[in-house]
């Protein structure tokens, strides 16, 4: 299992991209987080901004797909894309999962 995060400007954006990613089975669940505060530097400039964060719950496999359907169809001209491992996962969440996404 991977969660894989990003974030976007807005809720909807959010909502767009968890439903395209649970539709083509790149992600059996996606959170979406609204009101997420960022700060970041972005062309020589500290930017704060609200943005939505995305919790994406995959597998390893898919990984490459969904960082190609990512980088396709993320609004952010250079998205965040990043994926961490969890050391514990409950048995049952992790066959549902994976039963969703075989």
């Amino acid at each position: 299992m991977l969660i894989v995060l990003t974030s976007v400007a807005t809720p909807e954006d959010g909502e767009g991209l968890a439903e395209k990613l649970v539709g083509e089975r790149l992600a059996a669940c996606v959170q979406v987080l609204p009101a997420a505060r960022s700060v970041y530097v972005w062309d020589g400039e500290i930017k704060k901004e609200t943005e939505t964060l995305l919790l994406i719950k995959t597998t390893e496999d898919r990984f490459g797909p969904l960082e190609r359907f990512l980088r396709a169809n993320h609004p952010y001209e250079v998205p965040e894309i990043v994926a961490v491992r969890p050391e514990h996962v409950s048995g049952s969440y992790a066959a549902w999962l994976a039963g969703f996404l075989t």
